[in-house]
C-alpha cells in the first residue's frame, strides 16, 4: 500500500475528529486534494488554487533566500578583513565559507518563522474547526527575508505569533485580513524592540568598529552585517560611498537578509508578472512614486534650499533612482504590496495604491531620523486605505455610468451603441 493511500485511510478515520484539520493540513501539504467536482453541475475550470499560487510565489523568493545566505557570509568576511574590500570572482568571493556562516545564521531565522508560526495556525484550526490554510506559506518565508540577521530568535517568535494572531487570524484567517502579517510581525518588532531594529549604532553604523570589538572579543560576529546604505547617508549626510553601482543592484551590500539583490528581485518581480500572481500596475506605479518623490528632494537641494549642515541632506541628496536598489523598496514593492488580500483590487485602485506607496516610502527615509527605511510602514498605511481607495473608485464609475445613463435617456437618437460600452465597461 503507498504512502498516499494509508494517509487517506487515516484521513477518513479522524473525520470529525477535533485533531481532523491539523491532519488534512498535513495530507493536504504532501499531496494535492483528492476532491473532485461532481458530473452534472456547471463548475468554473481553473488550474490554479492556493496551494499552487503561494508555491510559486515561494519558487519567486528561493533565489533571493539563497543569495541571501551567501550574502550574509560576504559581509561577514568582508568587515573583518577591514571594510571595504575589493574582491576577485576568481580568488575568494564564491568560497563555501560565505555560504556556510549564510546559512549557520539564516537559517535558523526561517525555520523558527515557519515552526512558530505554523504551530499558531494549527491550534487556531483545532480550537475553530477549520482547514488549515496555505496562506502562511508565503508569510513563513518573506519574515526572515525583513529582519535583520542578528535577530534574536526569541524575539522573532514572539513577533511571529503576534502577527498570526493579531495580523490575521483574529479577522477570521487567509483572505480576511486587512494587514500584511509578514510586515506586521516587522512593525512588531520595530514598535517592541527599536534597538534591535531602528538607526542606532549597533545596527546602522560601524561596521570597521565592530569588527575592532570582533577581534577584541568585545561583541557578537553577526553584528556587522547589519550595517545599511541608508543609515551611512543618514549618518554621514551625503558623504561618498564605498559601494558601486552594480553592488547596490546585484546585492553585495549589508542590509536586512533578503533586501539586498534588486537584480533577483527583479526577476522574482517578472517571473510573478509572467505567471499572473502579483499585479503590474501595483509595481510600476510604486516605482513611479518612489521616483517622483526622490526627484523632487533632488530638486530641492539643487535648487539650493537644503545644505550640507541639514541631517536630512544625505538622503535629499541620493540620487532618486538609486532608492530603488538600496533598502528594502523594491522588495517590499515586488513582494509585499503586490498581495492580492491587503491591496487595492480595482484596476485604477492599484495605480493609486502602489503609487502612495512608493511615494511615502521615499518620504519616510528621508524625514524618519530613527529609522532611514519607510517601505514597510508605507506599505501597511496603504493596506489601510486600499478599501477607500476602492470605494471612490467604484462610486465614481457608478457617477460616470449614470451620467451617461442619463444622456442616453435625454438624447435617445445620439446613445446607439451606448448600451453595449455600459455592459462591456468594467471597473
Amino acid at each position: 500500500m503507498s504512502l498516499k493511500s494509508k494517509l487517506h485511510e487515516l484521513k477518513l478515520k479522524y473525520q470529525g475528529n477535533k485533531m481532523a484539520p491539523a491532519f488534512n493540513a498535513f495530507h493536504t501539504f504532501l499531496f494535492s486534494p483528492d476532491e473532485t467536482t461532481h458530473p452534472g453541475g456547471t463548475h468554473v475550470k481553473a488550474a490554479d488554487d492556493l496551494k499552487r499560487t503561494m508555491n510559486t510565489v515561494i519558487m519567486a523568493l528561493v533565489p533571493v533566500l539563497l543569495f541571501s545566505m551567501f550574502n550574509a557570509g560576504y559581509q561577514h568576511y568582508s568587515a573583518i578583513n577591514g571594510f571595504p574590500v575589493d574582491f576577485s570572482v576568481m580568488r575568494d568571493f564564491l568560497t563555501w565559507d560565505n555560504f556556510w556562516i549564510g546559512i549557520i545564521k539564516v537559517l535558523p531565522l526561517v525555520v523558527v518563522s515557519y515552526g512558530v508560526g505554523l504551530l499558531v495556525e494549527f491550534i487556531f484550526a483545532v480550537i475553530k474547526g477549520h482547514e488549515v490554510e496555505e496562506g502562511y506559506l508565503v508569510t513563513g518565508m518573506l519574515v526572515p527575508l525583513i529582519v535583520p540577521i542578528d535577530t534574536p530568535l526569541w524575539m522573532l517568535s514572539v513577533a511571529v505569533i503576534f502577527g498570526v494572531v493579531i495580523g490575521k487570524e483574529v479577522f477570521g484567517g487567509t483572505g480576511m485580513n486587512i494587514l500584511n502579517p509578514a510586515l506586521t510581525i516587522r512593525a512588531f518588532l520595530f514598535f517592541a524592540y527599536p534597538t534591535w531594529m531602528s538607526g542606532d549604532k549597533v545596527w546602522v553604523y560601524g561596521a570597521r568598529e565592530r569588527a575592532e570589538q570582533i577581534l577584541a572579543g568585545t561583541t557578537n560576529a553577526d553584528a556587522i552585517s547589519g550595517e545599511t546604505i541608508l543609515g551611512y547617508l543618514a549618518q554621514n549626510k551625503g558623504a561618498e560611498m564605498s559601494y558601486s553601482v552594480s553592488d547596490m543592484f546585484f546585492g553585495f551590500i549589508p542590509g536586512s537578509v533578503g533586501e539586498t539583490s534588486a537584480f533577483l528581485i527583479l526577476l522574482g518581480g517578472l517571473f510573478l508578472i509572467f505567471t499572473k500572481i502579483a499585479s503590474w500596475r501595483i509595481m510600476v506605479s510604486a516605482v513611479l512614486g518612489s521616483l517622483v518623490m526622490g526627484l523632487i528632494f533632488n530638486q530641492i537641494v539643487d535648487f539650493g534650499w537644503i545644505g550640507e549642515s541639514s541631517k536630512f541632506y544625505g538622503l535629499m541628496s541620493f540620487d532618486f533612482w538609486k532608492h530603488l536598489i538600496v533598502g528594502g523598496l523594491a522588495f517590499g514593492i515586488v513582494y509585499m504590496a503586490t498581495d492580492p488580500v491587503t491591496g487595492s483590487q480595482t484596476n485604477k485602485g492599484k495605480w493609486y495604491y502602489g503609487f502612495f506607496i512608493g511615494f511615502i516610502s521615499v518620504m519616510i527615509r528621508v524625514f524618519n531620523p530613527a529609522y532611514p527605511e519607510g517601505v514597510f510602514l508605507a506599505i501597511l498605511l496603504m493596506n489601510v486605505f486600499a478599501p477607500t481607495i476602492d470605494h471612490y473608485v467604484i462610486r465614481g464609475n457608478i457617477k460616470r455610468r449614470m451620467k451617461r445613463l442619463k444622456n442616453a435617456t435625454i438624447y435617445p437618437k445620439d446613445s446607439e451603441g451606448k448600451a453595449e460600452e455600459l455592459k462591456a465597461e468594467t471597473v
